[in-house]
C-alpha cells in the first residue's frame, strides 16, 4: 500500500522528471562527442593522406589546428585545379586542397540549371556539399557552380568578375 502512494506522490514525478533530464543530457553529450570525434577522425586520415593523393607534404600543416580550424568533412567551396572524373581536386579558402568525389546521385548546379560533372573544368568556383568518406574525400551530393570567386576567396568586399 506504501508502494502505491509513493508512485503516485509529487516527490516520486519530481526524481522520474529529474533522472529523465540527466538521461537527455547525457545523450546530447554523447551526440556531440560522435560529431566530434567523426570531424576530428576525418582531418586525421586527411592528414595521413596528404602525401599519397598529392605526392609531397604540406608545408605547416599543423597551422591553425591549435585553433580548433580543422578542414571542413562535409564540404567546401573553392576553385578547382584538377579534374579527374568521378574526383577533382578543389583548393579551398585557405589554400587546402580537398578531394571530391562525385557518383550518379550527385547533383551539379549552374543557377537553377542541372548540369553534368563532365561540364565542370579547371578555375572554376564551386560550392560542394556530401559527406566524408574513409579515403577523406568528400562524396559529393550537391555541387553549386559560382559565376565568380566569392569575395572572402579573392579578400575584398566586392566580387571579381568574369
Amino acid at each position: 500500500m506504501n508502494f502505491k502512494k509513493f508512485f503516485q506522490s509529487k516527490l516520486f514525478t519530481k526524481i522520474f522528471a529529474g533522472i529523465g533530464i540527466v538521461i537527455a543530457a547525457l545523450l546530447i553529450f554523447q551526440a556531440g562527442m560522435f560529431v566530434g570525434y567523426r570531424k576530428a577522425a576525418f582531418s586525421y586520415r586527411w592528414g595521413q593522406d596528404y602525401y599519397h593523393t598529392f605526392g609531397g607534404r604540406r608545408k605547416n600543416f599543423l597551422a591553425g589546428m591549435d585553433r580548433g580550424e580543422f578542414p571542413s568533412a562535409h564540404g567546401t567551396i573553392g576553385k578547382i585545379i584538377k579534374i579527374d572524373l568521378p574526383t577533382f581536386v578543389i583548393e579551398g579558402q585557405d589554400k587546402t586542397e580537398q578531394v571530391v568525389l562525385t557518383n550518379d546521385q550527385t547533383t551539379v548546379r549552374r543557377f537553377r540549371e542541372t548540369i553534368k560533372p563532365a561540364d565542370l573544368k579547371p578555375d572554376d568556383y564551386v560550392v560542394v556539399i556530401g559527406d566524408p568518406n574513409d579515403t577523406s574525400q568528400i562524396e559529393a551530393r550537391l555541387i553549386r557552380l559560382m559565376p565568380f570567386p566569392p569575395a572572402a576567396m579573392m579578400g575584398t568586399g566586392t566580387p571579381m568578375t568574369r
